[in-house]
Formats: C-alpha cells, structure tokens, sequence
C-alpha cells in the first residue's frame, strides 16, 4: 500500500507555473493534505519592478485558492512554515537553466527529486514565437533541468493535443511523429525536430523584417509582424490538423519529451480545466481562458448555438485534476511502474452532452443569475423601439442552428446596428442644426450602439475559436491510465487526493460550481469584455 505522507516527507518538489490556475491549486493542496512534505521550489518569474517573490505573495498566497489554506497552516504550524517549506525563486522556464544562476541551478541537482511543471501559454492563437517560448522553449529547458538533476518530470499538457478526432482519444497513441492527421503508424510525415528547425527560422525572418524596417522589439514590436507571427502558428497548426496554435505547441512540447533520452518522464494530460468541485473553495476559479466565455455569453442572452448537439464537452474541475497530478507524481516517487500519459477527462464515465449543457444555462440566463435585464437596459430600450429585435429575448427557448444559420443572423444583426447608428448620427446633425433639445442623448445612443457593435463581434470572434470544441469535433478522452493509478493508492491516500468524476452530478455543478464561481471569481474587467446585450 501507498504511503504519500511519507513519500512526500522524504521528497524536494520543483514546481512550474505556481501562479498559474492550476499550479495554485496543485500547491495548496500540495501544502494542505502534506504539510510535512521535505521542500518545495516555485519558480517564478519576475516582473518589471516586481520581484519574483513579491509576485509570489501577491499573486499566490494571498489568491483565494491558498489564502485559507495558507492561514490554517500557519495557525497550526506557526509563522515560519512558510520560510522553512518554500523557496522561491527568481526565474523563466523558457531561458538558459531556467534563468538561474549557474550556483543555484547546480545547487538543486540531487535536491529536487521531482519537477512537476504547470508552466505554459494557453491562449489559442498567440503569435508563434511567444506561444514557442513556455510550451516548446521552456520544455526543453525543463528536460535539460530533469536530466541534470536527476529528477523525475511530470509535465502538464492538454488531451487536445489529439488535433482533430471524432469518438473515442485512446491514451496508448504514440507521441513521436504524431499529427491528427495521421495515417497509422507507418506513416511518418511529420518530424518535430523539422518542424522546429522549419518554424524558428520563420520566426527568425519575419522578426529581421520588421525589425530592418526600424520596429522594435518585445512586446511593443510593429502590429504587422505580431500578424504575420500569428498567421504563422495558425497555418502550421491548420496544416497537421490541430485546431489551434495552443494544441499544436504543447503536442510538440510533447514530442521534445518522448525523444529524450535518459528521461523519466510522465505526461499528464487534462481536459478543459474549470472550476473546482470542492477545494479550495467550491467553485473557484481564476482568468477565464476555458468554457467561461461561452457561460458568460450564454447569461447574457445568446440563444442560437452552433453546436454537435451529441458531442460531450469534456470539463474536469481543477481539484480533481490537481490530485491526479500529484498522486501519479507520488507513484512516480515512490517506484511504481508508469503509464506514459494519463489522460483527464469525465466523458468516458460520466458525460454531459452539449445539448442538455447549453438548455440549462438557458434556464439559468432566465432566471436572470448575475445580469441585468435587457428589457430594463438602454440596449434592449433601443433595440426594442427601433428594430424588431424582441424586448424579453428570453421568452423562446434556445435554438440549435447550423454554422450557416449562425453567421447569416450575426452578419444581419451587424448590418441592422449600422443602419440604426447612421440613422440616428443623421437624426443628431438635423437636431444639431435646428438647435433642437435632445442632441446629447443621441449621443449616448451612438456610443451605446458602437459598444452592442463591438461585443457581438467580439461574440462571433469567441464563437468561431470555440466552434473546434463545440461543432467540428466529437471528444472522448479515454482516462483508463489514471483509475488504475488509483487503484495502486491506499484508502487513505485516495481520500486526500480523490479523483472520482463518476460521482459529479453535472447540473449541480454547473448551476453552483461553474455558473456562480464565474460570476464570482472572473476578474471584472474580463465581465465587461464578454458580456453583451443582443
């Protein structure tokens, strides 16, 4: 039987993207259900005029997610638990030893016995070098870590990775020369190392270029070479058949990995990552780069959905995936003998299809959960009076369209704003002209117009990067390598770190869990960006 109490008693961790969603909640409960664990080493990366632990402070231990674990600790533990468990340092994983001194680095060599790393970049369509710099870079660099420490790597990537896929993504898929489009393992068209060397050297030229023009450099280079870069990781990633740049990298962070030699490696691979079931808090949860875009859209009125009404959206809560990872790190630890990848997912147990997900956060929008009224707002005033857009939006119920369907109502409701601002910008010159009262408040409808504009295009913009997930694919991750993991733990160390997403009762979760730890967590400004009144 396992005994992780003692395995960690005995054991330095190195953990990666300790600031990150996840990273949080895979150190708290880390530090929760073993605070006798040896030491563990956050790396983090400084900032301009914010050094590394003041981040650490900030953005770690003062989050939601550690805060009430950090406070039980130290009452129990006392005040210097902290300084005797952590060390932070100062680094980037995608640099020369991972930004750290030669000393330093060399220090943690026999030290830490495993590195478990939650570093990346998630955003789907970043420009190809800055998504290059944590998910492929930093891998390398965490590998060169591995193998100069002798430590045990468990690294985190995406079930995406799979690319395209309609049914059942098996765990037993080779990594080495894996592309979605793939026609079976005899075929041997894609070679990572290639197109590593093929990508770098684009990112090279289009960088000299805008640079020969007199661009800067970093992060306020010229607009068009942040373009070009983008276009790039897309093309590349549309080329194989990965749905976005995101996927494509992290699957090539994968394959650096597998062809390493001399690495004891594991590769934990989640589904989309949300809120959590039960730790920290229920329903916590931080950013919003996952589902939260479409939960908050739907609460904000959008009724026509373009998506496979059969297809499952596979969503695991971040607790559940952060006592995966530390359970099969402890296995690591510990000896036993380890499957390559584990895949994250609930749809080959416990699946909630699309169809019965979008209806009840339908209903949840009716009841008006966390938003105004549009038949009270200045939005639903004009649109009601000046189309024929309906004043209460949510009497019909929701609709399935096709794609067509979808971009055909969106491109009319565009047209249809356009109309209304020229009308009443027209209608404002005539009053202006005739010294007529009520000029200002055209005004404000104007910008209120422009506003209803930019949202529903930032809602086609979402919808479209969503449409892989929601309309083009099918996903069910088999997790077969996680449950037999399980079953190798003892009683009490499944109870600390349960995985148990038979037991999820989905419209529970996503009434209480998703829906109100978005409205409560999401940062605000991330509120105002997605939220629209159409």
């Amino acid at each position: 039987m396992t005994n992780f109490t003692q395995t960690f008693r005995q054991r330095e961790i190195f953990l990666t993207g300790a600031n990150g969603f996840l990273g949080k909640v895979v150190l708290a409960l880390l530090l929760d259900r073993f605070p006798d664990v040896r030491h563990v080493h956050v790396l983090i990366r400084p900032r301009r005029g914010v050094s590394a632990p003041e981040r650490f402070a900030k953005e770690v231990l003062a989050s939601p997610a550690l805060a009430p674990v950090i406070d039980s600790l130290v009452r129990q533990h006392g005040s210097t638990f902290l300084r005797h468990k952590i060390t932070v340092w100062p680094g980037d994983i995608s640099e020369e030893r991972l930004g750290l001194g030669a000393a330093d680095y060399d220090s943690l060599a026999g030290r830490a016995a495993a590195i478990i790393n939650c570093a990346g970049r998630v955003d789907f369509f970043p420009p190809l070098d800055e998504s290059f710099e944590p998910n492929v870079d930093g891998v390398e660099r965490i590998v060169a870590a591995a193998k100069r420490w002798q430590a045990k790597l468990i690294h985190i990537s995406t079930c995406y990775v799979c690319g395209e896929a309609d049914g059942l993504v098996e765990e037993s898929e080779p990594i080495l020369g894996f592309y979605p489009r793939r026609q079976g393992r005899d075929d041997t068209s894609f070679n990572h190392e290639e197109e590593l060397r093929y990508c770098r050297e684009r990112i090279r030229r289009i960088t000299r270029s805008g640079e020969s023009r007199g661009a800067p450099s970093g992060r306020h280079r010229r607009q068009d070479v942040v373009q070009r870069l983008t276009a790039l990781g897309r093309q590349r990633a549309a080329h194989w058949g990965w749905v976005n740049t995101y996927t494509y990298t992290k699957s090539l962070g994968e394959q650096i990995i597998a062809a390493s030699e001399n690495l004891d490696y594991v590769i934990v691979r989640p589904a989309i990552v949300e809120s959590a079931l039960r730790f920290p808090i229920p329903g916590w949860i931080e950013g919003g780069r996952t589902a939260a875009p479409l939960v908050l859209m739907a609460l904000n009125g959008l009724q026509d959905w373009p998506v496979r009404r059969d297809a499952p959206l596979e969503v695991v809560p971040v607790d559940l995936v952060a006592a995966a990872i530390l359970s099969v790190t402890a296995l690591a630890l510990e000896g036993h003998r380890q499957r390559r990848v584990y895949q994250l997912g609930t749809a080959d147990v416990n699946p909630i299809e699309l169809e019965p997900l979008v209806k009840l956060l339908h209903a949840e929008a009716r009841r008006g959960a966390g938003r105004r009224s549009l038949a009270n707002s200045e939005a639903g005033f004009l649109l009601s009076r000046l189309t024929a857009a309906p004043a209460l939006p949510f009497r019909r119920s929701v609709r399935f369209v096709s794609l067509e369907q979808a971009r055909s109502q969106r491109a009319q409701l565009q047209e249809r704003l356009r109309r209304i601002e020229t009308l009443i910008f027209q209608t404002k010159k005539l009053m202006e002209a005739a010294r007529l009262p009520g000029h200002r408040r055209l005004a404000q409808w104007t910008r209120t117009l422009r506003a209803l504009g930019l949202q529903a295009a930032f809602r086609e913009q979402t919808i479209e990067q969503y449409l892989p997930f929601l309309l083009h694919n099918r996903y069910v991750f088999e997790a077969e390598n996680i449950r037999s993991a399980y079953a190798l733990m003892s009683p009490k160390d499944r109870q600390l770190l349960p995985w148990d997403p038979e037991n999820i009762d989905w419209k529970r979760y996503w009434t209480f869990n998703q829906v109100q730890g978005i409205q409560k967590w999401v940062q605000p400004e991330a509120v105002r960006q997605w939220s629209f009144k159409i």
